[in-house]
């Protein structure tokens, strides 16, 4: 009750204020009623205009094209020599040329030093060098096609009109300079059509070139003080654009539109002054006030049933807030939904194959074949359900990433035969790498398989035919940053994979990096691939744009940040495929789980390590404490409840304790944002080769100084 009645108040209380404030409203709204409607002719009128002058200037440079034309066939084949000599029998044709068309003031032919072999206007031609002419001097290092000059006068013996050219190259049969091929145009002939035409108050024509330099004007102004380039749009394109301005010239307001003549460096515009525009407006607002008056009683009326229709529309609003919120909860449950489903529907797949293979490899009297090939089947899944875990982890921004200073173009051009053999020999590769290198700080491991992924997904979108092209640039900055961050002191490095596939819908775009989303049949693809570029370039401190229209391809464009070359380049060591002997390597193994942690021992027994095995880290440093020369090489899982693995290796770093640590994870939030801080990390899960290797990379040679421990390690 107490809401309605503050409604019925509030309604008497802008009643009372109408009564006084409606005329007012009134006059304010038919006034910016009428104000765009006026602005709205004034546009329709400046367009019209602007098309005519536009066919007006288009048809006269296509007769200048086609007078170029005409003179270069005449003396296309004659030498410099053979022209002079025919001399007067070229001036009488350029003569005519030239008198046949009002707008034409004179027709020339130049040698390739800027001397006149022939033109219209005197016979014989002066011995005077044109060299510095700006429609010479356009044509003498490469051709420019038709080039528009800027408005000049006539350099003495000739007189007569300013005038602004419209020049060709003159080709030798070889291509080289050969000379340059002219005709003289009068501006006044446009400004003379701009006055016929625009015979309406504050009227506006302009031809300009692309450098904003006036060519002819109206109202007429000094050529020589043409606008700056500024006043040219820089959005102006093929289609005709209306700005307000103002003119450096005369400082007068005008609306203008501008419109670039096809196969020209010209635009022609046309306008009209605001303050011809205003003056429109007032008069029709004066108009406007003689019906304002006898309708202010009504509008009292309209207000009321306006207002009580707000709130009904504002009820509605509410309600639809309400509605759209329960969707977006919906749809983020159902994203959720897709992810945990797609999860565990790929891991069952993969625990099927290796609870099969498990099955099987209990059978008695299994032939020596087949038992390897079971065990190759449970390696080959294991490492399948990494890389699903890393690619997850990438997408989530959550994958521990070892980076590393290194060359991007030289990975690229690396792994062009292995991304030619993976997308097939019917699409076309080209790869495309600057001269000078392009150094990243990033896992190289993750980068390349962030490669292979946009690769594969190019060849599926081309259905295995096409071209795939692989650009690698140095940019200054992000196109278009998606959140405020800072820039990278040396810029970024683009790394853009161009295919020519069937495109991306514009209503996928906000969905395509979603993990599991994919439009592949089934069998075909995870959907995961497009997620660990995006996780990655995240990650990496960069971003991934994409640019795509239906039929034409798409393109996924990779920014990373560039950093400085580093002093020492990155050692493969991937080639070591056999477990290195631990003969006399003493292994202090920490690790929770304790399945995990007697897989790892009595496998590290079988190479002839020496390990003992404890369960947290407090025990791991009571250990090291007792006794720190015991032991070559500390082991440690980096997720454990209590101090963490990362926590315990920086321990024994302040401890001064002396022992290499290897870190130990599948993942772990403080190593995704803070990284290994120096030590050695072996990802989750790990064979015993990868195992070995990387003990031997910390310690090369065991000390020796542990004592024999059973193999079978009780835990500690």
């Amino acid at each position: 009750m107490q809401t309605a009645q503050r409604k019925s108040l509030t309604t008497l209380r802008w009643m009372m204020v109408a009564s006084l404030a409606l005329p007012v409203a009134l006059f304010m709204i038919a006034a910016y009623v009428s104000y765009g409607s006026t602005i709205e002719e004034a546009d329709r009128e400046i367009r019209r205009s602007l098309d005519v002058v536009h066919e007006h200037a288009l048809k006269v440079f296509e007769t200048l094209d086609r007078s170029l034309s005409e003179i270069d066939e005449v003396v296309r084949d004659l030498s410099d020599a053979e022209i002079r000599a025919r001399e007067q029998a070229l001036h009488a044709r350029l003569r005519q040329l030239s008198d046949a068309l009002p707008q034409m003031k004179s027709a020339w032919v130049f040698d390739a030093n800027g001397r006149s072999l022939v033109n219209s206007i005197i016979y014989p031609a002066p011995d005077t060098l044109f060299a510095d002419r700006d429609y010479f001097s356009a044509h003498v290092k490469d051709s420019p096609g038709t080039f528009i000059g800027a408005a000049l006068t006539p350099r003495l013996p000739y007189q007569g009109a300013p005038f602004f050219s419209v020049s060709r190259r003159r080709p030798g049969e070889d291509g080289s300079f050969n000379g340059v091929i002219q005709v003289s145009v009068f501006p006044d002939y446009f400004e003379h059509f701009y006055a016929r035409i625009g015979r309406a108050a504050g009227s506006y024509f302009a031809l300009r070139r692309f450098d904003g330099l006036i060519l002819a004007r109206f109202p007429a102004a000094a050529r020589t003080a043409g606008p700056s380039q500024n006043d040219v749009p820089t959005s102006a394109a093929d289609t005709e654009q209306l700005i307000t301005e103002t003119s450096p010239i005369d400082r007068i307001e005008r609306r203008v539109g501008y419109q670039r003549l096809s196969g020209y460096p010209v635009y022609v515009s046309a306008g009209l002054e605001t303050a011809t525009i205003r003056g429109r407006w007032l008069g029709t607002i004066g108009r406007h006030l003689i019906f304002g008056i006898p309708a202010t009683a009504l509008l009292v009326v309209f207000l009321t049933m306006a207002r009580r229709r707000t709130e009904r529309f504002y009820i509605e609003a509410a309600r639809r807030l309400e509605a759209e919120d329960a969707l977006k909860h919906g749809q983020r449950m159902e994203a959720l939904g897709q992810l945990t489903g797609g999860v565990a529907h790929d891991f069952n797949n993969l625990l099927t194959v290796i609870r099969a293979s498990a099955d099987l490899l209990r059978r008695a009297n299994l032939p020596e074949e087949r038992r390897l090939r079971y065990i190759d089947a449970i390696s080959d899944t294991v490492a399948r359900a990494s890389k699903l875990t890393s690619q997850l982890l990438a997408f989530a921004r959550r994958q521990t990433l070892k980076p590393e200073v290194f060359d991007i173009g030289r990975s690229v051009v690396t792994l062009r035969d292995m991304t030619k053999t993976l997308v097939g020999s019917r699409i076309e590769i080209v790869t495309s790498v600057p001269d000078e290198p392009c150094y990243v700080n990033a896992d190289a491991g993750q980068f390349e398989t962030a490669l292979i992924n946009m690769a594969v997904n190019a060849r599926d979108a081309m259905a295995g035919q096409g071209r795939l092209a692989i650009t690698v640039a140095a940019v200054a900055d992000l196109p278009t940053p998606a959140a405020p961050q800072e820039r990278p002191p040396l810029g970024y490095v683009a790394i853009a994979v161009e295919d020519t596939g069937v495109g991306i819908p514009q209503e996928q775009f906000s969905r395509i990096f979603e993990p599991f989303f994919t439009t592949k049949t089934i069998g075909h693809g995870t959907g995961l691939g497009l997620s660990q570029v995006f996780g990655f370039a995240k990650q990496s401190g960069g971003e991934i744009g994409v640019t795509s229209e239906l039929g034409k391809g798409a393109i996924f464009t990779l920014y990373l940040p560039r950093v400085a070359p580093a002093q020492q380049q990155r050692c493969d060591d991937g080639g070591h495929a056999v477990p290195i002997s631990g003969q006399g390597m003493s292994v202090l193994v920490v690790e929770d789980n304790i399945d995990v942690g007697r897989s790892a021992t009595e496998a590290l027994a079988e190479l002839g390590y020496l390990t003992t095995l404890v369960d947290n880290a407090r025990d791991a440093l009571e250990e090291l404490i007792g006794g720190a020369s015991r032991f070559d090489v500390v082991f440690t899982d980096v997720v454990m409840p209590g101090m963490t693995g990362l926590e315990l290796a920086e321990e024994i770093r302040r401890l001064e304790l002396n022992v290499p640590v290897v870190l130990a994870s599948g993942y772990s939030h403080v190593l995704a944002q803070q990284g290994t801080n120096g030590f050695e990390l072996l990802r989750k899960p790990y064979s015993i080769e990868e195992l070995s290797r990387v003990l031997h990379k910390v310690v090369p040679v065991p000390l020796h100084r542990a004592p024999p421990v059973a193999p079978n390690s009780e835990v500690r």
